[in-house]
């Protein structure tokens, strides 16, 4: 029950009424160990998979963009058409895998220091995470 409340008061704090599949959505997302990269439609499908529910794609996207707002999950665009949310929310970098599509952490000490050489006019640089696109070798493929 104590997970229930934690997550009736998240929709809460994200402005959302918790409903019984917004609760379910929180389950998904949040009930876990670690990291959970994933695009709506993949959470659409966890969903139905997992707990055996439809939720319809118009709940699971404003709850999803809610939580985003909150600051409950971070987006990662990968192209102008494609975004996967994460929640880990620290500032973190990532790769991108191009031939599976999947998002995967890469540990801050995996990447030099990054230095900026420039900056935007009465701003200040708030992070910076690199996306790091991989795909395979097909020169050591035989």
């Amino acid at each position: 029950m104590t997970k229930n409340y934690n997550f009736i008061e998240k929709l809460r704090e994200a402005g959302l009424r918790p409903t019984k599949q917004r609760i379910k959505i929180c389950e998904i997302l949040f009930d876990r160990e670690e990291t959970f990269h994933f695009t709506i439609n993949d959470l659409v499908k966890k969903i139905s998979k997992d707990l055996n529910q439809k939720i319809s794609l118009a709940t699971v996207y404003n709850t999803v963009h809610s939580f985003e707002k909150k600051g409950y999950l971070k987006e990662i665009s990968i192209n102008s058409d494609k975004s996967y949310f994460d929640t880990n929310t620290s500032s973190h970098h990532h790769f991108y895998d191009e031939d599976t599509h999947e998002l995967i952490d890469c540990d801050e000490n995996d990447v030099d220091s990054i230095q900026i050489n420039k900056n935007i006019t009465g701003k200040k640089i708030n992070s910076v995470e690199v996306l790091i696109r991989v795909a395979s070798d097909n020169q050591n493929q035989k």
